[in-house]
């Protein structure tokens, strides 16, 4: 038994292969907020389920200026999107040149978006010895390269790592000094909002921001994202994006979202707390390395025995799904990354753990 394995969150395609209603399985492959989605979300989407006779609001004026509300920012700031994938999907065609580096290992559509635009594409491998940290003197000679875009996720996906504000404006002047563009994504950063380079990025026409809206406010099955940068770049963005890619419901659950404050800081203190608890008991397995993380998943590393695939299909019999992280760049077969969920959840998925790598 087999799942594809370039994405977490395949807990349908799961479902059908045991047998059995997605409901049974519990996911960690998706890092998703544990806690779900908010009331005034669920009341704001039954509320706008009469505005589907009309088509949608393509301006998404309304859901602007909440964004323009929640970060401090202008409306003409943003451009919304049907998630950030759309937005990772359509900047390869407005970004000048042809040549790119990604910091990775970091989020496998950067890689499928480019080469659809045929751009060629250089990897700059941070290392878990180094605890996925970046060296600006040798980022500073891969720029040189004649590089035209620079790619980096922050906080990292799948490691978790969280670079300081401080070392993305050194990358974003040495982008500045080389005449590279800087993709700055920033999909998980809710989880640690006061580490955003945002502010500055608005300001720039040499970089911008990537969010997602699925993560933290638990609505991946809406499709919602967004990209802040200079008015110039979001205008273009928003063109390319079509009139309609955002439907009505998508909208409503963002703004709620935006304006559910007592959710939102509850999310933040839930996962602090679990996440704290879970690389407790995680470090307690000789077996396992756990890398630190500043957001609602955990990179986990197999010194010896099992291969994280291995591993995921023992976890996928007793209806558990892991991410295994074989597949991203600078990575091996042993490193797999779970959610951080919910106490009871943790806790199962630490039982069978134990029962599999007693086995070893």
């Amino acid at each position: 038994m087999s799942l594809p394995y370039d994405h977490g969150g395949n807990v349908f395609t799961a479902a059908r292969m045991l047998g059995v209603s997605p409901a049974d399985m519990t996911d960690f492959s998706a890092s998703i907020n544990p806690l779900g989605i908010s009331l005034l979300v669920r009341k704001a989407l039954i509320r706008s389920l009469d505005n589907l006779v009309h088509y949608p609001d393509s301006s998404q004026r309304e859901l602007k200026q909440a964004l323009a509300h929640y970060h401090n920012l202008s409306p003409e700031n943003f451009a919304v999107a049907n998630g950030s994938t759309e937005l990772i999907y359509n900047l390869p065609a407005m970004l000048p040149g042809k040549k790119a580096l990604i910091i990775s290992p970091s989020f496998s559509e950067y890689v499928r978006a480019l080469n659809q635009h045929h751009w060629q594409i250089q990897h700059f491998i941070l290392t878990p010895e180094s605890n996925f940290s970046i060296d600006t003197g040798q980022l500073e000679l891969a720029l040189a390269g004649g590089i035209n875009v620079l790619y980096l996720c922050n906080p990292g996906n799948p490691n978790g790592s969280l670079h300081s504000r401080q070392t993305v404006e050194q990358v974003y002047e040495l982008c500045l000094a080389a005449g590279v563009f800087m993709v700055l994504d920033e999909a998980f950063m809710d989880f640690c909002e006061e580490a955003s380079s945002k502010h500055f990025v608005a300001q720039s026409e040499n970089a911008i921001v990537l969010r997602s809206m699925t993560k933290f406010f638990g609505i991946p099955g809406l499709r919602l994202g967004y990209a802040i940068g200079d008015a110039t770049l979001t205008e273009q963005l928003d063109a390319m994006g079509g009139p309609w890619s955002v439907n009505t419901l998508a909208q409503a659950a963002g703004s709620a979202a935006l304006q559910d404050s007592a959710h939102n800081r509850l999310t933040l203190e839930f996962i602090r707390r679990e996440r704290s608890d879970l690389i407790q008991k995680l470090e307690q397995f000789p077996q396992l390395r756990v890398y630190p993380s500043s957001v609602n998943y955990l990179l986990v590393e197999i010194k010896e025995g099992l291969t994280a695939g291995e591993l995921r299909e023992r976890l996928l019999q007793q209806r558990i799904l892991i991410r295994d992280c074989s597949s991203f760049m600078g990575l091996t077969k042993r490193f797999f990354r779970i959610a951080i969920r919910t106490g009871q959840e943790n806790r199962r998925l630490l039982e069978c753990l134990r029962g599999i790598l007693k086995q070893e």
